[in-house]
């Protein structure tokens, strides 16, 4: 008599060591969420700093950095019970850090297509954080300039295109 088949066995062993591994990356960010935010494959500020021709990327880099450092870091939140709440609560670092970026890419970014998507990304995560906020009955924030207001942003690049008129003009 077989009390248990083959693939009810292996089914049971892929569930149990999923849930082990989802445990454990649980634990062990739990343990350090200063470790929470890592990219594979990409470099350390430190090491693009020694690196010329990243020069003119540096600013950008450092904000982002910055930016996906804190959202990481507000993201991990002490659960409260109310599974509203506490989506809520990771769910809002989650789009200020897009907002964040994106804001990066206006200041520093050339392409204007990508210029246009980082403005809409700014204005729908700040309507997304407004209407999760409001679903929680949260007061919401004064309201800040739009990236399209004038004098939201400082200008682009504006040495960068002085440099590259000079530069046709030789």
């Amino acid at each position: 008599m077989i009390l248990f088949s083959r693939t009810f066995i292996r089914k049971r062993a892929i569930s149990f060591a999923t849930t082990a591994s989802v445990a454990a990356t649980s634990f062990a960010l739990a343990q350090d969420t200063s470790k929470a935010y890592h990219l594979h494959g990409a470099m350390p500020l430190q090491y693009v700093a020694d690196r010329p021709d990243l020069a003119d990327e540096q600013p950008f880099l450092s904000e982002n950095d910055a930016a996906m450092n804190k959202m990481m870091a507000d993201m991990v939140i002490k659960p409260t019970g109310d599974v509203d709440r506490d989506f809520v609560a990771m769910m809002v670092p989650h789009h200020q850090g897009a907002i964040d970026m994106a804001k990066s890419v206006l200041r520093y970014g050339r392409n204007e297509q990508l210029r246009r998507l980082a403005q809409e990304i700014v204005v729908t995560q700040q309507q997304e954080i407004a209407a999760m906020r409001l679903a929680m009955d949260e007061e919401l924030p004064p309201s800040m300039a739009s990236p399209t207001e004038p004098g939201a942003l400082p200008p682009p690049q504006a040495e960068h295109g002085a440099m590259d008129m000079k530069m046709d003009q030789e």
